[in-house]
């Protein structure tokens, strides 16, 4: 079981915003690592330094980025050829997670046509967030040194609830802390367990082809509304 996050659901001052009727999209959601911001870079510092403490030569950031989006069990799997089920999984998680802690936000930054997103949703009133499976001990201080912390209306991490992505539990809270229904919520996403999570909380859903996609990654099976290859497309999905 996840332990409770000492991060709670982020709200801002005041009620929350009662939750509308049908109609076009009333708030956009956003996963973090490969949609909204490019994470790849640090994480693949991290791992890069791991490697160099036990002795092995640095993966080429190409190698790495497909696998951003997949946390650290995916690029422990890819440094190290390591599984959950190994006995040395749990040791070597905590030892990349401490240095990617320390190393948190040097060279991320979020994508390029985000932030023109973000001015122009502001601009129409239009409440946005984020839905990650990144640990809010990461997110939380990731979000606040990128200078989007306050901007968010809600900030769902991946021990926020009992459950992550791909289960709807994160999707449904952010769209209660946007005052939304679910079906009028648009969920951006790179990876399948994204719009999994988007179609099981009825929220449509559209895959950020500028993410960590990877060579056998199939985003046209997984059931989004469309692919995007600019963020400024997320505007003509609104109506």
């Amino acid at each position: 079981m996840i332990e409770p996050s000492p991060y709670p659901l982020r709200e801002k001052e005041g009620d929350k915003a009662p939750l509308r009727g049908n109609g076009p999209i009333r708030a956009v959601l956003f996963d973090l690592d490969g949609t909204l911001v490019d994470t790849a870079p640090d994480l693949g510092h991290a791992l890069n330094l791991q490697r160099a403490r036990h002795g092995l030569p640095p993966l080429a950031d190409a190698v790495i980025r497909p696998q951003a989006s997949h946390g650290a069990r995916g690029l422990l799997e890819l440094g190290f050829d390591l599984h959950p089920d190994n006995a040395r999984f749990a040791r070597m998680r905590e030892e990349f997670l401490q240095l990617y802690a320390d190393n948190l936000c040097l060279h991320s930054r979020p994508f390029s046509g985000i932030l023109e997103l973000l001015g122009a949703l502001d601009a129409q009133q239009i409440p946005w967030g984020v839905v990650t499976n990144k640990p809010a001990r990461f997110t939380e201080p990731l979000m606040s040194l990128l200078d989007l912390a306050e901007r968010a209306a809600c900030i769902v991490s991946g021990d926020t609830c009992p459950q992550p992505k791909p289960h709807p539990a994160p999707m449904l809270a952010a769209a209660k802390l946007c005052g939304a229904r679910p079906g009028e919520c648009l969920y951006l996403g790179d990876a399948q367990r994204d719009i999994e999570a988007a179609r099981a909380a009825a929220m449509p859903a559209l895959v950020a082809a500028w993410g960590y996609l990877g060579a056998d990654d199939t985003p046209h099976t997984w059931g989004a509304r469309a692919q995007i290859r600019h963020p400024l497309e997320t505007l003509d999905h609104l109506g």
